[in-house]
């Protein structure tokens, strides 16, 4: 025993030996979870690597692959770099709206309305072409024109709280009875050959409407996935009452999802006027179906919450390969609609499996 230093009791000595044990139960402890923790990191390392297998987008792609290999199998035709082109063309079309229906239904909302507005927008547009006004001003009255129709639908749906089955189903028929009105039936036309060129020509072989929907994809993929509006709309999609509990304008939300989409659907319009040369009463007739089954089989919930804009190309492209590959095989055009039917259904059934699995 040094000098200076105290002597211990038995009960100090005791208290010591309880400290040095706690201490030491506490570092097998942590070392255990660490150890554990470790083991864990493991198979996740090992899952994450092979987590793209198991990704909405690849589950579509590999069925998508095999449909093109099947279809160019029975006929080697659709391997031709013009009906490629044609497919990717049309593919382009309806991305773009389907692009906006993605953001509508990850809101959890509906719009049914996208085929009327395409042909309403496309007619008003030209209309102002046709009178003389630049292209320009054309485009802007077309696009606006679908703003103010989406407006109008997400203002009904948030102001009176009416399903928006209902709503854009009504639209709908509206947008039809107003474009029959305005034309008598008619199409509009001479257009200017400038503005013709942009559905008709290309750049380096590849079509300027496909060029056009590529940067409205990517536009699109980046709102959705890395601003705060994109958060917002999962967010109102995936519970709205939780949601406005958090400070999110919910209502601003579900207002402007529709004012996207009537404006994707109305550019869509203004092109295929100028692939037509002339804007076609009947355009985009049927299309509302056509384009939310697309983004279903995309893998965006029809139930809201969660989707992906490559997901919803795939789903287009899937729905137009098999559309192609229906008129290569000589299978009845009548049979389209049928099949149509069935992928919805189909999709929807995933989709409601995929979320009891989850919950």
């Amino acid at each position: 025993m040094r000098f200076g230093e105290d002597v211990a009791g038995p009960e100090d000595q005791v208290t010591v030996l309880r400290k040095k044990k706690a201490r030491f139960r506490t570092v097998l402890v942590i070392g255990s979870e660490f150890a554990d923790t470790e083991e864990k990191k493991m198979p996740e390392k090992k899952s994450q690597r092979w987590a793209w297998l198991r990704a909405q987008e690849t589950g579509l792609a590999i069925p998508l692959v095999l449909l093109i290999c099947i279809i160019g199998l029975v006929n080697p035709l659709f391997f031709d770099p013009q009906n490629i082109i044609d497919v990717l063309r049309n593919t382009s079309f309806m991305f773009i709206v389907a692009a906006a229906m993605t953001f509508v239904l990850i809101a959890a909302g509906l719009d049914l309305s996208v085929g009327s507005v395409i042909a309403f927008g496309g007619i008003v547009g030209s209309m102002v072409l046709a009178a003389g006004a630049p292209i320009f001003l054309g485009i802007l009255a077309g696009v606006l024109t679908g703003a103010g129709i989406g407006f109008i639908n997400g203002f009904v749906v948030v102001k009176f709280g009416i399903p928006p089955l209902i709503v854009t189903l009504g639209m709908m028929y509206a947008g039809q009875g107003a474009v029959l009105v305005v034309t008598r039936g008619t199409p509009v036309y001479p257009l200017p050959a400038a503005f013709n060129a942009i559905g008709q020509g290309n750049l380096a072989g590849i079509p300027y409407v496909v060029l056009i929907a590529a940067v409205v994809g990517i536009v699109a993929h980046i709102v959705l996935t890395r601003t705060t509006y994109g958060r917002m709309v999962f967010a109102t999609g995936g519970n709205a009452e939780t949601s406005r509990l958090s400070g999110i304008n919910v209502n601003f939300v579900n207002l402007t999802v529709y004012i996207l989409t009537g404006m994707a659907a109305a550019f869509v319009g203004m092109l295929m006027a100028s692939r037509l040369a002339s804007a076609q009463p009947g355009a985009g007739a049927g299309w509302e179906l056509q384009v939310i089954a697309a983004v279903i089989i995309g893998g965006t919930s029809m139930f809201g919450g969660s989707g992906s804009i490559l997901g919803s190309l795939l789903g287009v492209l899937f729905m137009n390969v098999v559309s192609t590959g229906m008129i290569m095989m000589r299978i009845s055009a009548y049979w389209q609609n049928l099949v149509v039917g069935v992928i919805i259904v189909v999709a929807v059934g995933i989709d409601q499996y995929r979320r009891r699995k989850v919950a």
